[in-house]
């Protein structure tokens, strides 16, 4: 199977603890979480993808609002200049720990606020990576394919 991910969602996941806007919402982000952490892969979408699915029912939910596809953008673009994925809409690929962990140390010093502007989270995940994300359920302990 894959998991379809818009390209913001690769910064959210990053300090996922088992919080959220409900929970249906945190369920299906847990279930999620853990189907990255087993190394299944991953394609990229434009808008609302799988971790957004419990709120797109919710009339005027923000996953289809342009500061949302504007995160989307601005996080594609930062993760591209970091690790040289490219998270265009289609892409395939796997998320690997280390990944994760050069995606954190970056989100811990800086690199990403932009993208998370306006968001509500914001101030907690903040608090998280200052934490050493501690509690963090993200830990792909996967390699990709090779081949």
């Amino acid at each position: 199977m894959t998991i379809l991910i818009r390209p913001h969602h690769f910064l959210c996941m990053l300090t996922f603890l088992g919080k959220g806007y409900s929970a249906a919402f945190v369920k299906n982000y847990a279930r999620i979480v853990e189907r990255l952490n087993s190394g299944e892969d991953i394609r990229i979408v434009d808008g609302p993808d799988d971790i957004c699915k419990p709120m797109l029912h919710e009339a005027g939910h923000h996953c289809h609002n342009g500061s949302v596809k504007a995160r989307d953008g601005i996080a594609s673009r930062r993760i591209h200049d970091l690790l040289g994925l490219d998270l265009k809409t289609g892409q395939h690929l796997k998320l690997t720990g280390a990944q994760v962990e050069t995606l954190r140390k970056a989100y811990e010093n800086g690199a990403f606020r932009v993208a998370c502007d306006g968001c509500q989270w914001q101030a907690m995940c903040t608090s998280i990576a200052a934490s050493n994300y501690r509690g963090c359920r993200l830990n792909p302990d996967h390699e990709p394919d090779k081949g």
